[in-house]
C-alpha cells in the first residue's frame, strides 16, 4: 500500500473530527477547513490508489 493512501486516509478521518467538532461549537471557520481536508485527503487517497494500480499492486 502507497503512503499516500495511509495519508490520504488519515487526512480524511482528522477532516471528519474537525467538522464535527466546528459544528459542536458553532465555528463554521473550523467546520469548513475539516471539509476541505476531507477533500484534500480523498485525492490523495486516490493517487495513492493510482500508484498501487501502476505498480501492479
Amino acid at each position: 500500500m502507497d503512503k499516500d493512501r495511509i495519508k490520504g486516509s488519515a487526512r480524511n478521518v482528522a477532516g471528519k473530527v474537525k467538522e464535527a467538532f466546528g459544528k459542536a461549537i458553532g465555528d463554521k471557520k473550523i467546520e469548513v477547513e475539516g471539509k476541505g481536508d476531507q477533500v484534500a485527503g480523498k485525492a490523495q487517497n486516490a493517487v495513492g490508489g493510482l500508484k498501487d494500480t501502476l505498480r501492479g499492486k
